[in-house]
Formats: structure tokens, sequence, C-alpha cells
């Protein structure tokens, strides 16, 4: 039986040395057919450094939420957040390249992720935008509000996310999704530019050829863009 497990983080900024201050997860598995989530958790863990105001605006942890007594996130502890209970199979985050900035291979004994925001730009392109919460009203995800609220902290996040992991598990495999982690993130439409918001199949073979070969450019849309290049040569069956 497959253990998914979805994490989330909220922490005192975008990268590392930024420090862990919440860790929130919430698991999948197999039930009668279909997938059950089940009850998140979280514990916070007190910043050395301290919460710069402007991460606090995001997700509203403050100081005064810890005391001398509160716990750091060490290695040791992200370890058994990780692992605590039964142990997961895969491991699951919404735009899992943050989570795994700080929850590294020496918490995660090399278990494969699934990024559901990489699968969810694959399977619902037409989705209005792709973060975990549009997703969950997109959907029309009929969900507790006192699992799922407030947005931006750990617990209700990964029990979002958890939910949109369910649909798509109804139509993607487990395989292609931890394929999708791997690679950059396919992007619907161009991003940027003249030609934003453009299907790339409508994007002029010229611009595609000049984004292809920029090296200061976002590396995810030159993927794309020699993406099309490629899908372009090669010939119809």
């Amino acid at each position: 039986m497959t253990r998914f497990r979805v994490i989330d983080l909220e922490t005192t900024g975008v990268e590392p040395p930024a420090e862990i201050i919440e860790f929130g997860r919430a698991d999948v598995v197999p039930s009668g057919g279909d997938y059950e989530v089940e009850r998140p958790m979280a514990r916070l863990y007190r910043p050395l450094n301290g919460i710069p105001p402007e991460t606090m605006a995001v997700h509203h942890i403050t100081e005064d939420d810890f005391t001398s007594d509160s716990p750091v996130c060490t290695p040791e502890r992200l370890h058994q957040a990780v692992w605590g209970g039964p142990a997961p199979d895969v491991l699951v985050a919404h735009n899992s390249a943050f989570e795994q900035q700080f929850v590294t291979e020496a918490a995660t004994e090399q278990l494969p992720w699934i990024c559901t925001y990489k699968s969810a730009l694959r399977v619902w392109p037409e989705a209005p935008r792709h973060t975990n919460q549009v997703l969950r009203y997109w959907l029309g995800l009929k969900l507790d509000n006192a699992l799922a609220m407030p947005p931006h902290r750990a617990g209700p996040d990964a029990w979002v996310t958890a939910y949109v992991l369910v649909e798509l598990l109804k139509r993607a495999s487990v395989e292609d999704m931890i394929l999708w982690t791997k690679e950059p993130k396919l992007m619907p439409t161009v991003p940027f530019g003249k030609h934003r918001g453009s299907a790339w199949s409508e994007a002029p073979l010229d611009y595609l050829q000049w984004m292809s070969r920029q090296t200061d450019m976002d590396a995810d849309a030159v993927w794309n863009a020699q993406r099309e290049l490629k899908r372009r040569a090669t010939p119809s069956s």
C-alpha cells in the first residue's frame, strides 16, 4: 500500500539559511478503490534568528507564538517529523522545490517526491492559476474549514494539497508525476514578452529559436521553448 506523505513548511525566508518554523503533514492512503486523507498534524519550531516582518505578513507566525521552551528544528527533529508514525513511500508538496531546499535527502532518505504544482500544470493547463488554494475552489473541493483554514499555515496547506493530490491520482500515474517533478515546470502559455499568453504552438518559430538560446532567461521558460521546437521537429505519425 503506497502511503503518500504531503508536507508543507512555513519558514523565515524563501531559501536556506532561513529556518523552518512550522512543519505540517497529511497522509494520503488507498481506501476501498479510492484514497483517504488522514487528519493533518503540524508543529511549531522556535527560530534562532527571528522572523522578518515580510514573512510574518504571509503566515502570521510571530515571536509571540514561541516560548523559551519551544523546540528548535534540528536535523534530528526534522527527520522525526518526516518519518514519525507509519513510514511514507512518497513525499508530496505543492511546489516541492521549495520544501526540498529544507527537507533534504538527509531527512528523506532519498524517498521520491511528487510536486502537485508541476503535476497540476500538466493535468489541468486550463486552470486559472495553479496554487493549491485556487485549485481547491476551481476543482470544487468541499473541505472542512476547521482543517483547511487558514491558508499559509503548514497543517491546513498540507491538508488542502492532499486533496489536490487525490484528484491528480484519478488522472495521472504516480510514476508520471514523479517524472514530471524532476523536470522543469510545463508552462501552459508563453509567460512573457510580446507573445505572452499565447499557446506555445502559436509562437513564431524565430521567437522560439531566440528564446532557446538565452542563458540569462528563466530556465523553465527556455526549456518550454526548446520542448516546443522539438515537438515541431518531430514528424507526425
